[in-house]
């Protein structure tokens, strides 16, 4: 059992993304063998340098449905001090989807403890802009939380599923979504202990920027970079060069992002640390696309090292979240690639040797795609002043 108490260091939880095999919806939405190796390699760059294409290196363009990769992703996440996976867990009202990938590994997987996020969004066709059409829905009844928890089940009994100080770690993504939230986690507690489960210790992922678990029952909150960053504080200030003329999106500044996360003062309640090794969607959004330029493994390393720093001192097991291991068409991947090779998964080694500070992005010309951006990020800046000011919805 994975049960990793009080008295040791922190421990290090990735994001693990199983969109990488071909399934009948996908095919249906996004046309034939869609995987999210199909945006990564349609990617085009938005100004001089930008790293697109993505290249991947040591895994290859690998496929889920090979249960083989997960022991090959496990055993290196391993060797550079990553203590589990977080599986986003794709269910809605029972129908489930992308779930190959984690039925696998609780069959034939590698020992490695991993936990779930119960990623709980409608699926829409964001990736393609048009952000209101419904592809499969999220609905909320009173007897959800006992249908999912029914599918959870298997993997709570897995030996290799993750505890903190005895307690299963469960993940909600959205947690703001879900309409009597407390009730839905208070049943859940019920039925863990029917099952003879124990405790659960369920996180809220702070994808609503400044949310309490008070507001929602459960017991913490889990930073969610670069979610709370999209604002004029962590805003490329100077034009980037070659930016296209037709860049609708927003450029910001990942050292920025990284020292907002790090001056963060630990609030009354647990607030996990979070920590993202890079962020930039192109080759979902294309033109319209949030980039966080200059991330670098030694920023990255010095990120990581104070969120662990802070959660190594926490009473009871603390907890950093890295988002993620495997985004790579979100541009937040910590496996190899043909730009950086091993560094980001190098500095995620407690004993990391910083590396010299890397290349600043070249400096442009100011340009209105460079104003929008600007304008874009100022607008992010004023949503958050909103949303801190709105009430949760109970």
């Amino acid at each position: 059992m994975s049960n990793l108490s009080s008295g040791v260091p922190s421990l290090t939880v990735a994001y693990y993304l199983p969109q990488f095999h071909q399934i009948p919806e996908n095919d249906e939405w996004w046309g034939p063998g869609f995987t999210e190796w199909t945006n990564v390699s349609k990617a085009t760059p938005q100004f001089d340098g930008h790293d697109h294409p993505r290249q991947v290196e040591t895994l290859g363009q690998y496929d889920l449905r090979t249960v083989e990769v997960m022991h090959r992703q496990a055993a290196l996440a391993k060797q550079y001090d990553v203590d589990a996976f977080c599986f986003y867990f794709y269910w809605f009202d029972g129908r489930r989807l992308l779930e190959r990938p984690v039925d696998n590994y609780i069959r034939s997987g590698p020992e490695f403890p991993f936990c779930l996020s119960w990623a709980n969004e409608n699926w829409t066709r964001r990736w393609d802009g048009k952000e209101h059409e419904v592809l499969v829905g999220q609905n909320y009844s009173g007897s959800t939380a006992e249908e999912i928890f029914a599918d959870f089940l298997p993997y709570f009994r897995d030996e290799r599923y993750l505890r903190v100080d005895g307690a299963l770690v469960l993940v909600i993504h959205r947690i703001d979504h879900i309409p009597n939230a407390a009730e839905l986690v208070s049943q859940w507690r019920v039925l863990a202990q029917e099952h003879g489960l124990g405790e659960l210790h369920v996180i809220a992922a702070e994808t609503r920027f400044g949310i309490q678990p008070g507001w929602y029952g459960v017991d913490a909150i889990a930073e969610f970079p670069p979610v709370g960053s999209n604002t004029l504080a962590s805003a490329q200030l100077l034009p980037v060069k070659g930016l296209r003329d037709d860049f609708a999106g927003r450029i910001m500044s990942y050292q920025r992002m990284a020292k907002r996360f790090m001056r963060r003062r630990q609030p009354s309640f647990i607030r996990y640390r979070g920590v993202a090794p890079g962020w930039d969607n192109t080759a979902r959004r294309g033109n319209k696309a949030t980039i966080y330029v200059g991330h670098n493994p030694r920023v990255y390393a010095e990120w990581l090292s104070h969120a662990r720093s802070t959660e190594d001192n926490r009473q009871g097991t603390g907890l950093v979240f890295v988002n993620a291991w495997n985004e790579w068409a979100e541009g937040a991947y910590l496996e190899p690639d043909a730009s950086w090779g091993f560094a980001f998964l190098e500095a995620t080694q407690r004993n990391f040797r910083p590396l010299p500070a890397s290349p600043k992005p070249g400096i442009g010309e100011p340009s209105w795609a460079w104003l929008r951006s600007l304008a874009l990020a100022g607008m992010g800046s004023v949503l958050a002043v909103l949303r801190r000011a709105r009430r949760p919805v109970q």
